[in-house]
Parts: C-alpha cells; sequence; structure tokens
C-alpha cells in the first residue's frame, strides 16, 4: 500500500501538484489498517473534517482539546465525544503522539531547506508529514517533546523565537489520508520504511538544522523588500 498515499515533493524532491489526481483513493480504515497492521503504530479515528481548521476568519481558534497548539483541531477524540470508528464511518486518521514517535512541527519552507540539507549530509531521516497547512511534520524518537527545552538550550537556541514545536504526550496529529477540509489531504514527503517505522530518528540529530533553518526563514521574512529581493 506504500503507492496509495500520493506524493509531495519540491523541485528536485520531486514535488507534485497537491491537487493532482491519486491513481488509487485510500479510505481511512485502509490506512488505520496498515499504519498497525505493518507498522505497529496506534491510530485514532475521528470526525470527518468538514470546515477549514484554524484557518480563516470564522474558524476555531482553539481545538476542544484544550491545545493552542494542536495540530489537528477539531479532528480527534476528545472527552464526552463518540469514535466514528463505533459507527464504521470513514472519517480521520489520526497519529496520537508520545507513544510511538513524537513529531517536531515546522514551517514548510524551512522544513524542506533542512531537509535537503540533512539528506546531504547522510543524516537518517525518519518518516515526514506534509499536511496542507504550510507546515512540515517530521516524527521523531518519543520523548522529544519532553526534552525539547532543554534540548534548545543545549543547542543554543533556548533564547531564539522559533516557529518550532514538538507534539508529544496528548497530543494528535493529521496522517494520510485525511482531508483537512477545503486545504486539502495530508500527504507523505518520507513515506514511513522498515528502518526507520520502528525506531525514528532522535531528534538531536535533526534538531540544529531545523533550528537553524526556522531561524534563517525568520530573518528573511523580517528583512526589508529591497534587501530580500
Amino acid at each position: 500500500m506504500d503507492n496509495l498515499f500520493g506524493e509531495l515533493r519540491l523541485g528536485h524532491l520531486r514535488l507534485a501538484p497537491r491537487g493532482a489526481r491519486r491513481r488509487t483513493k485510500v479510505t481511512a480504515s485502509q490506512a488505520a489498517a496498515e499504519y498497525t497492521g505493518r507498522w505497529g503504530w496506534t491510530v485514532a479515528t475521528g470526525d470527518p473534517a468538514t470546515g477549514t481548521p484554524g484557518t480563516g476568519a470564522t474558524a476555531p481558534t482553539r481545538c476542544p482539546c484544550g491545545s493552542h497548539r494542536c495540530a489537528a483541531p477539531g479532528l480527534h477524540p476528545v472527552p464526552g465525544t463518540a469514535s466514528r470508528a463505533a459507527t464504521g464511518a470513514e472519517g480521520s486518521v489520526l497519529f496520537p503522539t508520545g507513544r510511538a514517535f513524537d513529531v517536531l512541527d515546522v514551517p514548510e519552507q524551512a522544513g524542506l531547506q533542512a531537509l535537503v540539507r540533512l539528506e546531504r549530509m547522510g543524516t537518517q531521516i525518519g518518516p515526514v508529514l506534509a499536511p496542507p497547512t504550510g507546515r512540515l511534520q517530521f516524527l521523531v524518537a518519543a520523548g522529544t517533546a519532553r526534552r525539547l527545552p532543554d534540548l534548545l538550550y543545549r543547542m543554543g537556541w533556548d533564547d531564539a523565537a522559533l516557529d518550532l514545536t514538538c507534539h508529544g504526550e496528548g497530543s494528535y496529529v493529521a496522517a494520510p489520508p485525511t482531508v483537512l477540509g477545503e486545504l486539502g489531504p495530508v500527504r507523505w514527503l518520507r513515506r514511513p520504511t522498515r528502518d526507520n517505522a520502528g525506531c525514528p530518528p532522535e531528534a538531536r540529530l535533526l534538531l540544529g538544522t531545523l533550528a537553524y533553518a526556522c531561524h534563517r526563514s525568520r530573518e528573511r521574512t523580517a528583512e526589508p523588500a529591497w534587501m530580500a529581493s
């Protein structure tokens, strides 16, 4: 089922248009079976995304789960709600983070730049999610969220205003082929493999490069137009 989730690449990374039609449409139940049966990951199901979570003037600014940085707003099970799995309805597929892996979440452009550099250096990269929200999500070893402040401190990035967060225990991220309203589907930029699905990389191997890319991206955004051109 590896070829069923579609691709999202950039430039020489073989970017396929987000709106491109996939040859085979994967259902949420098929994807969930793949993740649990092949990779041994825990998955959850949520209600289908009928709106555009987290964007627009009328969109909710905070998920009912209470997290201000929820990566799957309004899509995952919360106390007092019934699971779609109980009814057999197709909805969203979600990864509960903090179990098999945590997820480093960065702006898309910074993440792509870091990914190119890391692969050129021969660094082992785990699976990478590409939600249609202008972000990239790197799967890393579980426990990273708890240790992130210390890791950034040791690398000298603790006092930098970085657009970098980590989803750990108690959080969820949307998994392919979940569709985030009008934005489109979540895709794999780097798919899980036998080598990385059961043993995602330690965050320290990626974090320095990701932090630097986020920092440079923020600097360029803050530059006057005549300097950035």
